[in-house]
């Protein structure tokens, strides 16, 4: 019933597939260096302006774990052209819009390709045949990480050409020539997950992760002991409660939460926070943090092109790590690469924060950067895919992905708070800024290496067999199986 297609070929599903994650990662960055040109056209302020990347930000993070969930329901492919078609559609109002009102409907429309990711991963699990699947999840994984990046380095070139409006245009080509070539490569999923979508758990998951995200990319600006924001984190604490309450009585669970509290799932979850923190913060910051004037006793005083070669090293370590995650696997399991990376970027946004008076420092210091986010990038997402059941995998990686996101904010809080208004951050805000990622990150560490060894003495998981439907469910937290990988 579920075929695959005559033209349909490992590769050409990861490259259709590709293709499409690249077009949408460069939305998370894009827009960033050009807000102040996007105000200044949009007759707003910068509190207005803001909005442009806090609307993107909740939208994607409510829709990846609820379309994740819908892909593990209704068809993977099926979902993920949803997605294609919504960023589409969201880059070519964004590109035509005449207020800031329109653009922030069309940058919530653009949110909802966040499911990609999730459900990218699980079609690469049944397209590939098992002792391949890690390489094309570590490839899917640097190809998002350079996505992201990408945008920051290509927005201040494009922007001089196209004008920021046009920027839109080429996440709009892009995910529409990927989405045909979905459309005309990739099969359906096979494997469908039983029951619908929980929705008193689906709305009270929305709601935490509103109630959450608002308070902290807004908190700057609206002044963090407001009544509002006070009030929404209290509203997040107490919803996030009732969710997991609900979460834990359902037979039909949104997230099954002895999914989320396994031993092989829980470490990558709390990892994927610090990604969250040290991808997106650094991609945000870096190029700012080097634009600096020299004037300020600190800066650089890097031009946008500057800024983006000072980059480059980190995205091209990046892209080789992430693809070699998969092959180094045989030697490296993945949960030691996890510790290994986390300790790398500890140790390189540390002597980002405590060594910046010198490019090469800093070129030094974003390469090795990369190849740590590279590698636990495409490690993390590699254990939490293949530690649970093939008709868990959108939601799974969804959630995965969304405690990314979380991560996201953390930096910004940081750096933001440290600056006056209509003034730069200081250099002490980007210093405790990336000072407290390399904190995170060697506590990161220290928590994989620890549930890694913990998972050796006991619990072990055995890798789901892919690319085909013959197999045996794995339940992520029993306790005779065994992964050697992870």
């Amino acid at each position: 019933m579920h075929s695959a297609m005559p033209s349909s070929t490992p590769m050409r599903t990861f490259a259709a597939l590709g293709l499409s994650v690249a077009s949408f990662s460069t939305l998370q960055s894009l827009i960033v260096p050009v807000l102040p040109a996007i105000q200044a056209d949009l007759h707003t302020g910068t509190a207005g302006v803001t909005w442009a990347m806090t609307a993107w930000l909740i939208s994607a993070a409510v829709a990846t774990p609820l379309l994740g969930r819908v892909g593990d329901l209704v068809g993977r492919r099926r979902t993920f052209l949803v997605t294609v078609a919504a960023v589409a559609l969201g880059s070519l109002i964004a590109a035509t819009a005449p207020t800031l009102g329109v653009l922030l409907i069309a940058r919530v429309i653009q949110g909802l390709g966040g499911a990609m990711f999730p459900l990218a991963f699980g079609l690469l699990r049944e397209a590939f045949p098992a002792r391949r699947v890690p390489s094309a999840i570590g490839g899917m994984s640097a190809i998002l990480a350079i996505g992201s990046g990408l945008g920051t380095v290509l927005a201040g070139p494009l922007v001089g050409v196209l004008g920021w409006r046009g920027l839109f245009l080429v996440p709009l080509v892009l995910t529409v020539a990927g989405g045909v070539l979905t459309a005309l490569t990739v099969p359906e999923s096979r494997e469908r997950s039983t029951g619908g979508i929980n929705v008193p758990a689906a709305l009270l998951l929305s709601g935490w992760l509103v109630a959450l995200l608002l308070p902290l990319s807004q908190g700057s600006s609206w002044s963090w002991t407001s009544p509002v924001i006070l009030g929404l984190l209290a509203l997040a604490v107490v919803l996030i409660a009732a969710w997991v309450v609900v979460e834990v009585r359902s037979r039909t669970p949104l997230v099954d939460m002895r999914m989320m509290r396994s031993p092989a799932i829980w470490p990558m979850n709390a990892a994927a926070v610090l990604m969250g923190a040290a991808m997106f913060g650094t991609f945000a910051f870096f190029p700012r943090f080097v634009q600096t004037p020299t004037s300020t006793g600190w800066g650089l005083g890097a031009t946008v092109g500057e800024s983006g070669l000072l980059m480059l090293p980190m995205l091209v370590t990046m892209g080789a790590a992430g693809f070699l995650s998969g092959p180094l696997a045989r030697l490296v399991p993945f949960r030691v690469q996890v510790t290994i990376a986390s300790a790398v970027i500890a140790a390189s946004t540390i002597a980002i924060a405590l060594f910046h008076s010198a490019a090469w420092q800093l070129l030094v210091e974003a390469g090795a950067f990369g190849l740590g986010l590279g590698v636990a990038y495409a490690a993390i997402t590699s254990v939490v895919v293949q530690a649970v059941r093939p008709t868990e995998t959108g939601v799974a990686s969804g959630m995965n992905a969304n405690l990314r996101t979380i991560g996201v904010t953390l930096m910004t809080v940081i750096v933001t708070g440290s600056a006056a208004p209509g003034r730069l951050p200081a250099e002490s805000g980007y210093t405790v800024g990336f000072l407290t990622v390399g904190i995170i990150g060697a506590g990161a560490a220290v928590v994989s290496l620890v549930a890694g060894l913990a998972l050796r003495r006991g619990t072990r998981l055995e890798p789901v067999p892919t690319g085909t439907l013959e197999t045996t469910a794995i339940t992520p937290f029993a306790e005779e199986q065994v992964v050697d990988a992870a």
